[in-house]
């Protein structure tokens, strides 16, 4: 079982072979904003592409709430994470934000930038967010969704544990029309029968 003491504390600890992962900080705002100007990354974001200040505007409370929570020694509220590889190059981001009034469900979204695709990261990412749920914080039940499309974003997530649950049949509007949203999940005891060794 992974423990999240140094994780908590605001220290990057290891994800995986020349990787690491940490709580987001101040200092990843510019790579985030760089990485959500690609096109690219963006093609599967129903929130992008947006202006510079919109994401300044989302991701600085979650980076105050963040520092606030670790000088208190408590989980932020929406917890969000920075991968980056062992020289500090910026790989990209997960994050495991509660789900409002139903206490133990969380979400679980990716974003990466282009030069980390098909390394894995993603789906490393997810397993630590995973365990860092079900194992830390108590929850029952882990969501989370993607277009129909994005074969790489519901790859990544079954590789990670969650199952395709249901799908939203066009759901998201796309430049050449639209697009299912596909569901996907697990509980607490799938999660606990695909981690018994």
């Amino acid at each position: 079982m992974l423990t999240f003491d140094a994780f908590k504390q605001g220290h990057a600890v290891s994800l995986k072979d020349g990787y690491t992962i940490a709580l987001i900080s101040k200092a990843d705002l510019e790579d985030i904003i760089e990485m959500l100007q690609n096109p690219k990354v963006t093609e599967y974001l129903f929130f992008a592409p947006a202006p510079e200040e919109m994401y300044r505007g989302y991701f600085g409370p979650i980076i105050e709430g963040t520092e606030q929570a670790i000088a208190n020694n408590e989980w932020p509220e929406t917890i969000t994470v920075i991968i980056r590889d062992n020289d500090g190059k910026y790989m990209g981001m997960c994050g495991l934000p509660a789900v409002m009034f139903l206490s133990g469900n969380y979400e679980v979204g990716f974003q990466f930038a282009e030069h980390a695709w098909g390394k894995g990261l993603a789906s490393s990412g997810c397993e630590f967010l995973l365990a860092l749920a079900f194992d830390e914080l108590g929850a029952h039940k882990v969501t989370a969704d993607c277009y129909r499309a994005n074969v790489g974003s519901y790859k990544t997530m079954e590789k990670a544990g969650l199952v395709e649950e249901g799908c939203q049949i066009a759901y998201f509007k796309t430049e050449n029309g639209f697009d299912d949203r596909l569901l996907y999940g697990i509980t607490k005891a799938q999660y606990d029968a695909k981690t018994v060794v």
